[in-house]
């Protein structure tokens, strides 16, 4: 679990980013914070923007325009802050194949300097049921096992903000009640979360906090409680897939503080 850091900082702080590839515009001015103990839900159609937004949180692209912060450092002016304080799992870890996975997870230790790394890997090896494969290579696991090394592997250095693309792709329902697990007792040991998912049930099960893109725009940001008030027709007990077809198929959710 991660070290407390509850406060005031905010932890992920997005400003008017946009990045554009040539005369297309993936994302559209976008703005939001997630703060410690939040865990964001990032949802929208295929193409909204959502894998572009975390490449670029993450440092793997550089923005357009506008600026992004981890733990108040600048991703693009202090990059190697930035990512020592962070993990991204993507929608496909790629590993290699010829470490084991012990090695994998003795590399990121080593990489992060992380002192007395070997009992906290023992316990990440444990809880996502790899124990028996820790000599295994990478190239003989299945989809699944692959993801629970990299989830393992993004865990190792505690970093104080998460991000997670599909991050139940390949896992059985054990491995994904594990996977929900961890991230809740992450966001509760003060880290900020965010999960990109076409899941909504997962989505709506984890969040406390929701952001809609569609078309590189944002439609909502705020509490994942607040969502169904956005959307004037609506009830309150109306599913987050409900308000999701809502707000990218049908009218424009509420002013700036919420909608877009």
């Amino acid at each position: 679990m991660a070290t407390p850091f509850f406060g005031k900082l905010t932890l992920i702080r997005v400003s008017g980013f946009q990045k554009t590839y040539h005369d297309f515009t993936a994302v559209h001015g976008l703005d939001f914070e997630v703060a410690p103990g939040q865990i964001l839900g990032l949802v929208g159609p295929n193409g909204a923007g959502k894998t572009t937004t975390m490449r670029a949180i993450v440092g793997i692209i550089p923005p357009t325009a506008g600026t992004i912060e981890v733990a108040g450092y600048d991703v693009v002016r202090r990059p190697t802050h930035a990512k020592r304080a962070l993990a991204y799992v993507p929608d496909d870890p790629k590993l290699f194949d010829a470490l084991t996975v012990w090695e994998h997870i003795e590399f990121v230790a080593s990489a992060y300097r992380v002192r007395g790394w070997q009992a906290r890997a023992e316990e990440l090896v444990e809880r996502f049921e790899l124990t028996h494969k820790r000599n295994t290579l990478a190239q003989e696991l299945s989809r699944g096992m692959r993801q629970k090394v990299a989830i393992c592997c993004a865990y190792m250095h505690e970093p104080k903000a998460v991000l997670l693309d599909e991050p139940h792709t390949g896992l059985d329902p054990r491995g994904i009640r594990t996977m929900k697990d961890s991230v809740q007792q992450y966001a509760e040991g003060g880290a900020a979360v965010v999960i990109s998912s076409h899941l909504l049930r997962l989505v709506e099960d984890l969040c406390t906090h929701l952001l809609i893109l569609h078309q590189g725009q944002r439609l909502f940001f705020g509490p994942e409680t607040e969502a169904r008030a956005a959307f004037a027709d609506l009830d309150a007990d109306a599913s987050l897939e409900e308000v999701f077809f809502r707000a990218t198929e049908g009218q424009r959710a509420a002013p700036n503080g919420t909608g877009a």
